[in-house]
């Protein structure tokens, strides 16, 4: 399954039915990857709202990834889980989802990191903060040079961090096959509109 493209990340929604409905505008538009995260929910809130995106994606065709819960990803039989440094092993997860899953690690701003990923069994690397951004105000600050130097690993790479439409053309120049968006396209006043405009940046 290719990482490529627009890569929606979920915000904070607790309204499920908003989530549902900006997650489908999202998808209508052309998202080609959908992670659920969601750092506010509950364990019985999170289980539901996962459930109800997996048949949202089912009908677009466009796999589910599950930030950090490799059992929610195992409960639901979700496409494959998203793990950053302190969410868990790569080979244990990829013992317990099967080889059919996709992994993604998050590699920060980290090139030895990107490389014992992609040892480890690792079907996508992701870096960033590419640029400021307000959901991860402190995270490290992920250069364009570290994904031309990221091709040497073969894996697609996907770049994440205070993106938007003005910006993202550098990062994409650079060699990332994906951009994952939060607060530019949730926040967009028509969030199919945007994620239209993001993908139209790859051609």
């Amino acid at each position: 399954m290719p990482i490529s493209g627009l890569y929606a990340i979920t915000p904070d929604i607790t309204d499920t039915h908003k989530l549902l409905a900006d997650s489908e505008a999202a998808l209508a538009g052309g998202a080609r990857i959908l992670q659920y995260r969601n750092k506010r929910a509950s364990a019985e809130q999170a289980s539901e709202q996962a459930a109800a995106l997996m048949t949202l994606c089912r009908r677009y065709a466009v796999p589910l990834i599950i930030n950090d819960d490799v059992q929610l990803a195992i409960q639901l039989d979700a496409d494959g889980v998203h793990l950053g440094i302190d969410d868990g092993d790569i080979a244990a997860a990829r013992a317990q989802l099967g080889s059919h899953k996709i992994i993604g690690a998050s590699c920060y701003n980290n090139l030895a990191l990107a490389q014992q990923a992609a040892k480890l069994g690792a079907d996508y690397i992701a870096f960033g903060a590419c640029f400021p951004s307000s959901t991860k105000p402190d995270a490290p600050r992920a250069e364009a040079a570290l994904f031309t130097a990221a091709r040497e690993l073969k894996l697609p790479v996907v770049a994440i961090g205070g993106i938007n439409l003005e910006n993202a053309h550098k990062i994409i120049h650079a060699g990332a096959d994906a951009i994952a968006v939060i607060g530019a396209l949730w926040n967009a006043p028509d969030i199919a509109t945007q994620a239209r405009h993001f993908n139209q940046l790859f051609s």
